[in-house]
C-alpha cells in the first residue's frame, strides 16, 4: 500500500511549492521554534556541569538524543510543509509550547520530573506526525502514507517513553534506551509496518538548501551555548593572567569547531543532496544521524571549557581524568562527525580528520603530567593541525580536480 486515497485530509494546500532559494527559505516561525532548543541545550550542558559523573553523562547523551531527534523530525516536516501557511504556523506554535515544557523537565528527568519531559516529547512526536498526515492527505498521498507509517513507529516508541517516565531507578533508563533505539531505527527500516510495507525512499524529495541551513542553525545554537558558558564562567571568577589564558583557550576551541564545519565541510552538503537520485537517503545520514555527533562534541567541549575555567591548575598540576576525558573525547567525537559528514555528502574519507580524532583521544594520556589549561591548548593545537592539514591536502588535489573537470567538459 503506497498511498492514501487522496480524498481525505486538509482541504487547504500547505505544502512548499516551486524551486529555488525562495521556496527553501527558513521561516521566522522556524527560528522562533528554535528558541526552545537554545534553552534545551543549556539545560543539558548545565546538568552535566552540576553533576560531573558517568551516570549523568549517560543521561545527558540519552536526553540530548531525544532533543535532537524531536528537532530534526520537525525539520523534515517543515522541509515539506510551508511555515508561512497559517495551519503550519499554528502547529509550530503548539510544538514550541510543548517543547518548552519538555525542556523544563530535563535537569530532573531521571528524578521527579520524568513525566514532564516524556509526556510533551511524545505529544510533539505523535501530534506533529498526525498533523502532517492530515496536511498531506489530499495533496501528496504517497508522503501522507509515509507519515502514517511514521505515526505507528512514534506511537510505539511513545509507549516506552511514557512507561519509562512512570518507572523508577534503572528501569527508566532501559525503557528510554529502548524508546530511543526505536526512534533511531525507524528511518533506516524505511518505517516498515506489517500490512503497510515500507516507504519508498523516492518519496523523500528533500530541499537540500533548507535542510542544510536548518542543521547549520542548530550547530550555531550549540556553539552559542559554548560562548554563553565561557562568558558566564569568566564573569563570575576573579580575573588573573591564568584565567585570561583559560578564557582564550575556551574561545579558541569554539572558533576552531566553527572553522572545521562551516569553513571546511558545510558547503558541500546541499549541492550533493540535490544532485542525487534519492536525496532523502543522503539527507537521512548526513543531516539526521551524523549531526548528533557534531552537537555532542560541541556541548561536551563547552562543559569541559567551564571546568578548565573553574580549575585551570587542576589537582596538584595534573588534569582530573573526568576533565581530560570530556575535553579530548569531545574533540575526537567532533572530528569523527565531520569526517562522516564529508563522506555522507560525496567526499572522500578525510585523513586529517581521522588522524586528528585518534590524536585528540591520545592527548588524554598527558593528563597526569599537565594542567587542564595546558591540556586545553594541546587539544586546540590538534584541531588547528587538522584544519591546516585539510587545507594543504585540498590544495594538492586542486590541479587533479581541475584536470578531471576539463576532461569531463
Amino acid at each position: 500500500m503506497d498511498t492514501l486515497s487522496g480524498r481525505w485530509g486538509m482541504r487547504a494546500d500547505v505544502l512548499r511549492h516551486g524551486d529555488g532559494r525562495d521556496s527553501s527559505r527558513v521561516g521566522y516561525i522556524e527560528l522562533f521554534f528554535d528558541l526552545v532548543f537554545v534553552f534545551a541545550v543549556t539545560q543539558l550542558s548545565h546538568s552535566l556541569i552540576a553533576h560531573p559523573d558517568g551516570s549523568t553523562l549517560l543521561h545527558t547523551v540519552l536526553l540530548g538524543w531525544a532533543v535532537w531527534w524531536l528537532w530534526i523530525d520537525t525539520t523534515w516536516v517543515t522541509n515539506w510543509l510551508d511555515p508561512e501557511r497559517l495551519p503550519v504556523r499554528a502547529m509550530l506554535m503548539v510544538l514550541t509550547l510543548l517543547g518548552l515544557l519538555m525542556s523544563s523537565g530535563i535537569p530532573d528527568a531521571f528524578e521527579d520530573k520524568a513525566l514532564m519531559f516524556a509526556a510533551p516529547y511524545v505529544a510533539i512526536q505523535v501530534g506533529r506526525t498526525a498533523f502532517t498526515v492530515w496536511a498531506m492527505g489530499r495533496h501528496w498521498p504517497s508522503n501522507a502514507m509515509n507519515f502514517v507509517r511514521i505515526l505507528v513507529w512514534v506511537s510505539v516508541s511513545g509507549v516506552f517513553w511514557v512507561t519509562g517516565a512512570l518507572a523508577h531507578d534503572e528501569s527508566r533508563l532501559w525503557l528510554w534506551v529502548v524508546a530511543a533505539l526505536i526512534d533511531m531505527t525507524g528511518p533506516r527500516a524505511l518505517f516498515r509496518v506489517p500490512g503497510l510495507g515500507a516507504t519508498d525512499p523516492g518519496t523523500w524529495e528533500v530541499r537540500g538548501a533548507h535542510m542544510a541551513e536548518r542543521v547549520s542553525l542548530f550547530l550555531i545554537i550549540s556553539l552559542g551555548e559554548s560562548i554563553v558558558v565561557t562568558g558566564a564562567a569568566f564573569a563570575e571568577l576573579e580575573v588573573s593572567s591564568t584565567l585570561i589564558w583559560a578564557f582564550l583557550a575556551a574561545f579558541a576551541s569554539t572558533v576552531l569547531m566553527w572553522l572545521l564545519y562551516f569553513d571546511r565541510s558545510e558547503h558541500t552538503g546541499s549541492e550533493y543532496i540535490e544532485s542525487r537520485d534519492q536525496p532523502g537517503m543522503v539527507a537521512q545520514v548526513a543531516y539526521t544521524y551524523v549531526p548528533f555527533l557534531l552537537v555532542s562534541g560541541i556541548v561536551l567541549t563547552a562543559v569541559a571549557d567551564e571546568l578548565v575555567l573553574a580549575h585551570p591548575h587542576g589537582e596538584e598540576g595534573a588534569t582530573p581524568a573526568w576533565t581530560a576525558g570530556l575535553m579530548c573525547g569531545a574533540a575526537a567525537v567532533y572530528l569523527v562527525g565531520n569526517a562522516l559528514f564529508r563522506r555522507a555528502t560525496g567526499g572522500r574519507w578525510s585523513v586529517p580528520h581521522l588522524v586528528g580524532a585518534v590524536a585528540a583521544a591520545a592527548v588524554a594520556l598527558l593528563a597526569p603530567a599537565v594542567t587542564p589549561l595546558a591540556l586545553s591548548w594541546v587539544t586546540n593545537a590538534v584541531l588547528l593541525e587538522v584544519i591546516v592539514g585539510d587545507v594543504v591536502l585540498e590544495r594538492r588535489r586542486a590541479p587533479e580536480l581541475a584536470a578531471a573537470a576539463s576532461v569531463d567538459g
